[in-house]
Protein backbone atom coordinates (compact mmCIF):
# COMPACT_ATOMS: atom_id res chain seq x y z
CA UNK A 1 0.00 0.00 0.00
CA UNK A 2 1.85 3.56 -0.68
CA UNK A 3 2.05 6.14 1.24
CA UNK A 4 -1.68 8.22 -0.13
CA UNK A 5 -3.43 5.06 0.41
CA UNK A 6 -2.14 4.58 3.77
CA UNK A 7 -2.93 7.89 4.87
CA UNK A 8 -6.31 8.10 3.64
CA UNK A 9 -7.15 4.70 5.26
CA UNK A 10 -6.03 6.10 8.84
CA UNK A 11 -8.10 9.20 8.14
CA UNK A 12 -10.87 7.07 7.79
CA UNK A 13 -10.50 4.78 10.47
CA UNK A 14 -10.09 7.73 12.83
CA UNK A 15 -13.52 9.16 11.52
CA UNK A 16 -15.20 6.25 12.24
CA UNK A 17 -13.38 5.70 15.51
CA UNK A 18 -15.22 9.50 16.36
CA UNK A 19 -18.08 8.28 15.18
CA UNK A 20 -18.90 5.72 16.98
CA UNK A 21 -17.28 7.30 20.08
CA UNK A 22 -19.40 10.27 19.41
CA UNK A 23 -22.71 8.08 19.38
CA UNK A 24 -21.87 5.66 22.27
CA UNK A 25 -21.43 9.43 24.16
CA UNK A 26 -24.95 10.68 23.01
CA UNK A 27 -26.53 7.52 24.02
CA UNK A 28 -25.26 6.42 27.55
CA UNK A 29 -23.19 9.83 28.33
CA UNK A 30 -25.46 12.72 27.59
CA UNK A 31 -28.51 9.58 27.89
CA UNK A 32 -29.70 11.76 31.07
CA UNK A 33 -29.48 15.37 29.98
CA UNK A 34 -31.41 14.48 26.63
CA UNK A 35 -33.97 12.81 28.47
CA UNK A 36 -34.71 15.34 31.24
CA UNK A 37 -34.58 18.12 28.22
CA UNK A 38 -37.86 19.78 27.88
CA UNK A 39 -37.57 19.73 24.08
CA UNK A 40 -37.05 15.99 23.96
CA UNK A 41 -41.02 15.04 22.99
CA UNK A 42 -40.18 11.22 22.76
CA UNK A 43 -39.39 11.46 26.69
CA UNK A 44 -42.91 13.49 27.20
CA UNK A 45 -45.11 10.84 25.49
CA UNK A 46 -43.35 8.08 27.16
CA UNK A 47 -43.92 9.67 30.86
CA UNK A 48 -47.23 10.99 29.77
CA UNK A 49 -48.11 8.21 27.52
CA UNK A 50 -48.15 5.50 29.80
CA UNK A 51 -51.18 3.59 31.48
CA UNK A 52 -51.02 5.32 34.52
CA UNK A 53 -52.24 4.05 37.93
CA UNK A 54 -55.38 5.56 39.46
CA UNK A 55 -55.93 7.30 42.97
CA UNK A 56 -58.58 5.87 44.49
CA UNK A 57 -60.63 6.72 47.33
CA UNK A 58 -63.19 4.18 49.54
CA UNK A 59 -63.16 1.79 46.58
CA UNK A 60 -63.51 4.62 43.73
CA UNK A 61 -60.93 5.94 41.36
CA UNK A 62 -61.14 9.66 41.62
CA UNK A 63 -58.04 10.46 39.10
CA UNK A 64 -57.02 7.50 36.24
CA UNK A 65 -56.62 7.51 32.74
CA UNK A 66 -58.21 6.18 30.10
CA UNK A 67 -57.15 5.71 26.16
CA UNK A 68 -57.51 8.18 23.59
CA UNK A 69 -56.36 8.06 20.03
CA UNK A 70 -53.47 10.78 19.87
CA UNK A 71 -49.97 10.37 20.41
CA UNK A 72 -50.20 10.37 23.94
CA UNK A 73 -51.98 7.28 24.15
CA UNK A 74 -53.97 8.18 27.78
CA UNK A 75 -56.32 11.29 29.26
CA UNK A 76 -55.57 11.77 32.76
CA UNK A 77 -59.65 12.54 33.84
CA UNK A 78 -60.67 13.36 37.62
CA UNK A 79 -63.51 12.31 38.72
CA UNK A 80 -64.94 15.09 41.22
CA UNK A 81 -61.75 17.30 40.54
CA UNK A 82 -62.44 20.16 42.12
CA UNK A 83 -63.54 18.22 45.52
CA UNK A 84 -60.26 15.98 45.61
CA UNK A 85 -58.29 18.24 44.04
CA UNK A 86 -56.39 19.58 47.48
CA UNK A 87 -55.23 15.42 47.73
CA UNK A 88 -54.83 14.61 44.42
CA UNK A 89 -53.01 17.62 42.79
CA UNK A 90 -52.50 17.35 39.00
CA UNK A 91 -50.54 15.92 35.87
CA UNK A 92 -49.63 18.25 32.80
CA UNK A 93 -48.23 17.61 29.52
CA UNK A 94 -47.13 21.32 30.24
CA UNK A 95 -46.94 22.59 33.93
CA UNK A 96 -45.54 18.78 35.51
CA UNK A 97 -47.46 17.54 38.26
CA UNK A 98 -48.47 18.30 42.21
CA UNK A 99 -50.15 16.29 45.05
CA UNK A 100 -50.36 12.45 44.93
CA UNK A 101 -49.78 12.58 41.47
CA UNK A 102 -46.23 14.40 42.11
CA UNK A 103 -45.25 12.72 45.68
CA UNK A 104 -46.36 9.05 44.25
CA UNK A 105 -45.33 9.61 40.60
CA UNK A 106 -43.25 6.85 40.69
CA UNK A 107 -45.57 4.31 41.47
CA UNK A 108 -48.03 5.58 39.43
CA UNK A 109 -46.67 5.41 36.19
CA UNK A 110 -44.67 2.05 37.84
CA UNK A 111 -41.10 3.07 37.79
CA UNK A 112 -41.63 2.54 41.21
CA UNK A 113 -38.44 -0.06 43.01
CA UNK A 114 -41.34 -1.53 44.49
CA UNK A 115 -42.81 -3.00 41.27
CA UNK A 116 -39.51 -3.86 39.52
CA UNK A 117 -40.85 -7.75 39.66
CA UNK A 118 -43.67 -6.86 37.88
CA UNK A 119 -41.81 -4.93 35.12
CA UNK A 120 -39.89 -7.92 34.67
CA UNK A 121 -43.03 -9.74 34.15
CA UNK A 122 -44.44 -7.48 31.49
CA UNK A 123 -40.87 -7.84 29.73
CA UNK A 124 -40.60 -11.43 29.24
CA UNK A 125 -44.64 -11.41 28.52
CA UNK A 126 -44.26 -8.23 26.16
CA UNK A 127 -46.95 -6.12 28.18
CA UNK A 128 -46.38 -2.25 28.10
CA UNK A 129 -45.67 -1.04 31.68
CA UNK A 130 -48.26 -0.38 33.59
CA UNK A 131 -48.64 2.15 36.90
CA UNK A 132 -49.50 0.96 40.49
CA UNK A 133 -52.88 2.58 41.92
CA UNK A 134 -52.64 4.93 45.62
CA UNK A 135 -55.15 4.51 47.96
CA UNK A 136 -55.98 7.69 49.76
CA UNK A 137 -57.33 7.65 53.57
CA UNK A 138 -60.12 10.29 53.01
CA UNK A 139 -63.03 9.57 53.77
CA UNK A 140 -65.76 10.02 51.04
CA UNK A 141 -68.43 11.48 53.30
CA UNK A 142 -66.26 13.64 55.74
CA UNK A 143 -64.98 15.16 51.97
CA UNK A 144 -67.71 15.63 50.70
CA UNK A 145 -69.27 17.16 54.15
CA UNK A 146 -66.87 19.54 54.34
CA UNK A 147 -67.26 20.80 50.76
CA UNK A 148 -71.11 21.51 50.75
CA UNK A 149 -70.95 23.06 54.12
CA UNK A 150 -67.99 25.44 53.30
CA UNK A 151 -70.31 26.62 50.37
CA UNK A 152 -69.34 29.53 48.44
CA UNK A 153 -67.16 30.55 51.23
CA UNK A 154 -63.30 30.86 50.92
CA UNK A 155 -61.30 28.40 53.64
CA UNK A 156 -60.42 25.02 54.85
CA UNK A 157 -61.43 21.74 56.54
CA UNK A 158 -59.11 19.13 57.51
CA UNK A 159 -60.07 16.43 59.60
CA UNK A 160 -58.23 13.43 61.12
CA UNK A 161 -58.84 9.93 62.49
CA UNK A 162 -56.71 11.00 65.97
CA UNK A 163 -55.90 7.03 66.93
CA UNK A 164 -54.08 6.89 63.72
CA UNK A 165 -53.26 9.90 61.91
CA UNK A 166 -55.42 9.13 58.95
CA UNK A 167 -56.41 12.52 57.06
CA UNK A 168 -60.18 11.97 56.64
CA UNK A 169 -61.36 14.78 54.52
CA UNK A 170 -58.97 17.71 52.98
CA UNK A 171 -61.32 20.53 51.63
CA UNK A 172 -59.69 24.05 49.91
CA UNK A 173 -62.19 26.36 48.91
CA UNK A 174 -62.30 27.50 46.15
CA UNK A 175 -61.08 24.92 44.71
CA UNK A 176 -59.97 24.30 40.82
CA UNK A 177 -60.55 21.35 38.53
CA UNK A 178 -57.49 19.13 37.75
CA UNK A 179 -58.91 18.40 34.41
CA UNK A 180 -58.39 22.04 32.57
CA UNK A 181 -54.52 21.36 33.25
CA UNK A 182 -54.73 17.50 32.49
CA UNK A 183 -55.68 18.26 28.51
CA UNK A 184 -53.10 17.62 25.87
CA UNK A 185 -53.63 20.98 23.92
CA UNK A 186 -50.69 23.09 24.85
CA UNK A 187 -52.64 26.60 24.27
CA UNK A 188 -56.00 25.49 26.13
CA UNK A 189 -53.51 24.35 29.10
CA UNK A 190 -51.78 27.35 28.76
CA UNK A 191 -54.68 29.44 29.07
CA UNK A 192 -56.49 27.34 31.80
CA UNK A 193 -52.93 28.19 33.90
CA UNK A 194 -53.33 31.70 33.44
CA UNK A 195 -56.92 32.20 34.13
CA UNK A 196 -56.42 30.25 37.61
CA UNK A 197 -52.97 31.89 38.40
CA UNK A 198 -54.87 35.61 37.62
CA UNK A 199 -57.98 34.63 40.03
CA UNK A 200 -58.20 36.67 43.00
CA UNK A 201 -59.15 34.10 45.18
CA UNK A 202 -56.14 31.77 44.31
CA UNK A 203 -57.93 29.00 43.98
CA UNK A 204 -54.70 26.46 43.45
CA UNK A 205 -53.53 27.26 47.21
CA UNK A 206 -54.05 24.04 49.22
CA UNK A 207 -55.13 25.91 51.85
CA UNK A 208 -55.18 22.84 54.27
CA UNK A 209 -51.58 23.03 54.51
CA UNK A 210 -49.92 26.04 52.91
CA UNK A 211 -50.86 29.42 51.45
CA UNK A 212 -50.38 32.57 53.80
CA UNK A 213 -51.45 30.43 56.72
CA UNK A 214 -53.96 31.99 59.25
CA UNK A 215 -53.90 33.69 62.67
CA UNK A 216 -55.49 31.10 64.75
CA UNK A 217 -57.54 33.30 67.31
CA UNK A 218 -58.72 31.98 70.73
CA UNK A 219 -58.43 28.22 69.57
CA UNK A 220 -54.67 28.71 70.35
CA UNK A 221 -55.55 29.00 73.91
CA UNK A 222 -55.71 25.13 74.03
CA UNK A 223 -52.22 25.34 73.65
CA UNK A 224 -51.69 27.82 76.66
CA UNK A 225 -54.23 25.68 78.58
CA UNK A 226 -52.14 22.60 78.27
CA UNK A 227 -48.73 24.70 79.11
CA UNK A 228 -50.50 25.84 82.51
CA UNK A 229 -51.51 22.44 83.42
CA UNK A 230 -48.71 20.51 82.48
CA UNK A 231 -46.75 22.09 85.26
CA UNK A 232 -48.94 20.79 87.79
CA UNK A 233 -49.39 23.92 89.43
CA UNK A 234 -52.71 24.15 87.95
CA UNK A 235 -56.46 22.75 87.95
CA UNK A 236 -59.29 23.36 85.74
CA UNK A 237 -60.95 24.58 88.98
CA UNK A 238 -57.86 27.06 89.97
CA UNK A 239 -58.83 30.45 89.95
CA UNK A 240 -56.51 32.77 87.27
CA UNK A 241 -56.45 36.48 87.37
CA UNK A 242 -59.28 37.78 85.34
CA UNK A 243 -59.20 41.26 85.01
CA UNK A 244 -61.60 43.23 82.39
CA UNK A 245 -58.97 44.88 80.98
CA UNK A 246 -55.29 43.80 81.23
CA UNK A 247 -52.57 45.89 80.00
CA UNK A 248 -49.32 43.68 79.74
CA UNK A 249 -45.80 45.62 81.40
CA UNK A 250 -44.19 47.83 79.11
CA UNK A 251 -47.36 48.95 77.09
CA UNK A 252 -50.54 51.48 77.77
CA UNK A 253 -52.79 49.50 75.42
CA UNK A 254 -54.72 47.07 77.41
CA UNK A 255 -56.09 43.46 76.29
CA UNK A 256 -60.03 43.19 76.91
CA UNK A 257 -62.15 40.22 76.55
CA UNK A 258 -64.13 39.51 73.70
CA UNK A 259 -66.81 41.88 73.03
CA UNK A 260 -65.43 43.75 76.25
CA UNK A 261 -67.20 41.19 78.67
CA UNK A 262 -66.66 40.41 82.38
CA UNK A 263 -64.57 37.42 82.78
CA UNK A 264 -65.49 35.40 86.04
CA UNK A 265 -66.21 38.09 88.69
CA UNK A 266 -64.25 40.59 87.29
CA UNK A 267 -60.77 40.17 88.76
CA UNK A 268 -60.60 35.97 89.14
CA UNK A 269 -62.00 33.37 87.05
CA UNK A 270 -61.22 29.43 86.82
CA UNK A 271 -59.56 27.96 84.05
CA UNK A 272 -62.65 26.09 82.91
CA UNK A 273 -64.64 29.04 83.27
CA UNK A 274 -62.08 31.19 80.93
CA UNK A 275 -61.76 28.13 78.41
CA UNK A 276 -65.68 28.34 78.79
CA UNK A 277 -66.41 31.77 77.51
CA UNK A 278 -63.28 32.32 76.10
CA UNK A 279 -61.33 35.24 77.83
CA UNK A 280 -58.88 36.44 76.72
CA UNK A 281 -56.76 38.39 79.71
CA UNK A 282 -56.46 35.00 81.88
CA UNK A 283 -54.57 33.70 79.12
CA UNK A 284 -52.20 36.73 78.07
CA UNK A 285 -51.83 37.46 81.90
CA UNK A 286 -50.50 33.69 82.52
CA UNK A 287 -48.53 33.69 79.31
CA UNK A 288 -46.74 36.60 80.12
CA UNK A 289 -45.83 35.03 83.50
CA UNK A 290 -45.06 31.65 82.52
CA UNK A 291 -42.49 33.23 79.54
CA UNK A 292 -42.04 32.79 76.10
CA UNK A 293 -39.86 29.97 76.01
CA UNK A 294 -42.80 27.68 77.88
CA UNK A 295 -45.21 28.83 75.30
CA UNK A 296 -42.84 28.13 72.79
CA UNK A 297 -41.81 24.82 73.53
CA UNK A 298 -45.82 23.56 73.92
CA UNK A 299 -46.71 25.00 70.84
CA UNK A 300 -43.67 23.07 69.46
CA UNK A 301 -44.65 19.87 71.02
CA UNK A 302 -47.96 19.80 69.15
CA UNK A 303 -46.13 20.09 65.77
CA UNK A 304 -45.42 24.11 65.57
CA UNK A 305 -42.28 24.52 63.52
CA UNK A 306 -41.56 20.88 62.81
CA UNK A 307 -40.96 19.44 59.66
CA UNK A 308 -43.97 17.44 58.34
CA UNK A 309 -44.94 15.95 55.27
CA UNK A 310 -48.13 13.74 54.88
CA UNK A 311 -46.57 13.37 51.77
CA UNK A 312 -47.15 16.72 50.36
CA UNK A 313 -44.65 18.99 52.76
CA UNK A 314 -46.70 21.32 54.73
CA UNK A 315 -45.88 25.10 55.68
CA UNK A 316 -44.45 25.20 59.29
CA UNK A 317 -47.21 26.88 61.92
CA UNK A 318 -45.31 29.22 63.88
CA UNK A 319 -45.54 31.47 66.20
CA UNK A 320 -43.78 34.68 64.64
CA UNK A 321 -40.56 36.23 65.17
CA UNK A 322 -41.06 38.74 67.82
CA UNK A 323 -43.21 36.63 70.19
CA UNK A 324 -40.35 36.69 72.71
CA UNK A 325 -39.69 39.68 72.45
CA UNK A 326 -41.59 41.98 75.07
CA UNK A 327 -44.20 40.79 77.58
CA UNK A 328 -46.89 42.76 74.77
CA UNK A 329 -46.29 40.78 71.94
CA UNK A 330 -46.38 37.65 73.62
CA UNK A 331 -49.27 38.91 75.43
CA UNK A 332 -50.87 38.85 71.42
CA UNK A 333 -49.62 35.95 70.82
CA UNK A 334 -51.32 33.92 73.50
CA UNK A 335 -54.35 34.69 72.81
CA UNK A 336 -53.64 33.72 68.94
CA UNK A 337 -53.40 37.25 67.53
CA UNK A 338 -50.06 39.35 66.11
CA UNK A 339 -47.86 37.09 64.19
CA UNK A 340 -49.03 33.70 65.34
CA UNK A 341 -49.64 31.85 61.86
CA UNK A 342 -51.15 28.29 61.53
CA UNK A 343 -52.37 25.84 58.98
CA UNK A 344 -56.10 23.90 59.70
CA UNK A 345 -54.33 20.78 59.83
CA UNK A 346 -52.00 21.88 62.57
CA UNK A 347 -55.38 22.73 64.21
CA UNK A 348 -56.90 19.70 63.77
CA UNK A 349 -53.32 18.13 64.98
CA UNK A 350 -53.73 19.96 68.64
CA UNK A 351 -57.36 18.47 68.69
CA UNK A 352 -56.14 15.05 67.93
CA UNK A 353 -53.52 14.74 70.28
CA UNK A 354 -55.74 15.76 73.01
CA UNK A 355 -58.63 13.25 71.96
CA UNK A 356 -55.57 10.67 71.74
CA UNK A 357 -54.74 11.01 75.48
CA UNK A 358 -51.61 13.23 74.50
CA UNK A 359 -50.65 11.05 71.96
CA UNK A 360 -50.08 13.07 68.39
CA UNK A 361 -50.39 10.54 65.54
CA UNK A 362 -48.36 11.50 62.35
CA UNK A 363 -51.15 12.38 60.03
CA UNK A 364 -51.04 10.97 56.66
CA UNK A 365 -52.83 10.69 53.20
CA UNK A 366 -51.79 7.86 52.06
CA UNK A 367 -52.71 4.35 53.35
CA UNK A 368 -51.85 2.06 50.62
CA UNK A 369 -49.64 1.47 47.48
CA UNK A 370 -50.48 -1.48 45.04
CA UNK A 371 -48.93 -3.12 42.13
CA UNK A 372 -50.89 -3.31 38.67
CA UNK A 373 -51.67 -6.47 39.92
CA UNK A 374 -53.42 -5.07 42.68
CA UNK A 375 -51.17 -6.88 45.47
CA UNK A 376 -50.03 -4.80 48.01
CA UNK A 377 -46.73 -3.02 48.11
CA UNK A 378 -46.56 -0.60 50.52
CA UNK A 379 -49.13 0.59 53.57
CA UNK A 380 -48.65 2.98 55.97
CA UNK A 381 -48.39 2.33 59.76
CA UNK A 382 -49.84 4.65 62.40
CA UNK A 383 -46.72 6.28 63.99
CA UNK A 384 -46.30 8.14 66.87
CA UNK A 385 -45.47 12.44 66.24
CA UNK A 386 -44.82 13.19 69.15
CA UNK A 387 -46.40 12.99 73.27
CA UNK A 388 -47.21 16.76 73.86
CA UNK A 389 -49.39 16.37 76.95
CA UNK A 390 -49.78 13.61 79.63
CA UNK A 391 -52.65 11.46 79.61
CA UNK A 392 -53.97 13.15 82.55
CA UNK A 393 -54.04 16.50 81.19
CA UNK A 394 -55.42 15.59 77.78
CA UNK A 395 -58.51 14.15 80.15
CA UNK A 396 -59.28 16.91 82.05
CA UNK A 397 -58.60 19.58 78.29
CA UNK A 398 -61.51 17.24 77.36
CA UNK A 399 -64.06 17.60 80.06
CA UNK A 400 -63.23 21.66 79.40
CA UNK A 401 -63.22 21.15 75.85
CA UNK A 402 -67.10 19.01 76.24
CA UNK A 403 -68.46 22.28 78.61
CA UNK A 404 -67.26 24.84 75.73
CA UNK A 405 -69.40 22.85 73.33
CA UNK A 406 -72.87 21.91 75.98
CA UNK A 407 -72.78 25.32 78.27
CA UNK A 408 -70.37 27.91 76.19
CA UNK A 409 -68.90 29.86 72.87
CA UNK A 410 -68.90 26.27 70.97
CA UNK A 411 -72.36 25.68 71.07
CA UNK A 412 -73.55 25.65 67.50
CA UNK A 413 -70.81 22.66 67.49
CA UNK A 414 -72.80 20.70 69.11
CA UNK A 415 -74.23 17.07 67.54
CA UNK A 416 -77.52 15.51 68.72
CA UNK A 417 -76.59 12.53 70.69
CA UNK A 418 -72.73 12.84 70.33
CA UNK A 419 -70.44 14.43 73.21
CA UNK A 420 -67.96 16.79 71.35
CA UNK A 421 -65.29 18.42 72.75
CA UNK A 422 -64.18 22.07 70.90
CA UNK A 423 -62.98 25.24 71.05
CA UNK A 424 -63.64 28.33 69.10
CA UNK A 425 -61.50 31.18 67.63
CA UNK A 426 -62.38 34.68 65.78
CA UNK A 427 -59.13 36.03 64.86
CA UNK A 428 -58.63 40.06 64.26
CA UNK A 429 -57.20 40.61 61.08
CA UNK A 430 -56.17 43.91 61.84
CA UNK A 431 -56.95 45.83 59.24
CA UNK A 432 -59.92 48.47 58.52
CA UNK A 433 -62.81 46.63 56.15
CA UNK A 434 -61.61 43.32 56.50
CA UNK A 435 -63.33 40.62 58.56
CA UNK A 436 -62.27 38.41 61.06
CA UNK A 437 -60.86 34.61 60.48
CA UNK A 438 -63.30 31.83 62.51
CA UNK A 439 -62.00 29.04 63.44
CA UNK A 440 -63.51 25.73 65.40
CA UNK A 441 -61.50 22.71 66.55
CA UNK A 442 -63.51 19.74 68.13
CA UNK A 443 -63.24 16.02 67.99
CA UNK A 444 -66.25 13.78 69.09
CA UNK A 445 -67.38 11.38 70.33
CA UNK A 446 -65.26 12.60 73.50
CA UNK A 447 -65.52 9.93 75.27
CA UNK A 448 -64.55 7.58 72.37
CA UNK A 449 -62.37 9.98 69.45
CA UNK A 450 -63.34 9.03 65.89
CA UNK A 451 -62.46 12.32 64.16
CA UNK A 452 -60.50 15.76 65.32
CA UNK A 453 -61.29 18.33 62.85
CA UNK A 454 -60.20 22.32 62.12
CA UNK A 455 -62.56 24.33 60.36
CA UNK A 456 -60.95 28.25 58.57
CA UNK A 457 -63.79 30.66 57.03
CA UNK A 458 -61.88 33.18 56.11
CA UNK A 459 -63.10 36.87 56.34
CA UNK A 460 -65.91 36.02 58.32
CA UNK A 461 -67.45 33.94 55.38
CA UNK A 462 -71.28 34.78 54.96
CA UNK A 463 -71.53 36.72 57.87
CA UNK A 464 -68.52 39.04 57.27
CA UNK A 465 -67.45 41.88 60.06
CA UNK A 466 -70.69 40.00 62.04
CA UNK A 467 -68.86 36.48 62.27
CA UNK A 468 -67.87 34.51 64.72
CA UNK A 469 -65.90 31.16 64.86
CA UNK A 470 -69.15 29.54 66.71
CA UNK A 471 -71.66 31.04 64.60
CA UNK A 472 -69.74 30.23 61.05
CA UNK A 473 -67.41 27.37 61.33
CA UNK A 474 -68.29 25.53 63.93
CA UNK A 475 -71.84 24.53 62.22
CA UNK A 476 -69.56 23.03 59.76
CA UNK A 477 -67.96 20.83 62.13
CA UNK A 478 -70.90 19.64 63.72
CA UNK A 479 -71.97 18.54 60.05
CA UNK A 480 -68.71 16.90 59.12
CA UNK A 481 -68.65 15.03 62.49
CA UNK A 482 -72.38 14.01 61.96
CA UNK A 483 -70.97 12.60 58.21
CA UNK A 484 -68.45 10.91 59.74
CA UNK A 485 -70.43 9.38 62.84
CA UNK A 486 -73.54 8.65 61.01
CA UNK A 487 -71.65 6.03 58.69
Amino acid sequence: MNGPLRRLSIVVLAMFVLLMGNASWVQYGQAGALNDDPRNVRTIYREYGQDRGPIVVAGEPVAYSEPVDDPFGFQRIYADGPLYAPATGHFSVVFASTGIEDKSNAVLNGSDSSLLFQRIQQLFTGGSQQGGSVELTIDPAAQQAAWDLLGNQRGAVVALDPKTGAILALVSKPSYDPNVLAGHTGSEVNAAWTELLEDPDDPMINRTIAGDLYAPGSTFKLIDLAMLLETGDYTPDSEVPAPTIYTPPGTSTGIQNPGGAVCGNGETATLTEALRVSCNTPFAQLAVQHGAQALQEQAQAFGFNQDLSIPMTVTHSTLGSDFDSNDPALAQTSIGQRSVRVTPLQMAMVSAAIANDGSLMRPYLVATERGPNLAVVSETQPSEFSQPISASTASLMTDMMVNVVDNGTGWPGQVSGVSVAGKTGTAQSGVEGVAPTAWFTAFAPADDPQIAIAVVVEEGGDLGNEATGAQVAAPIAAGVIEAVLGE
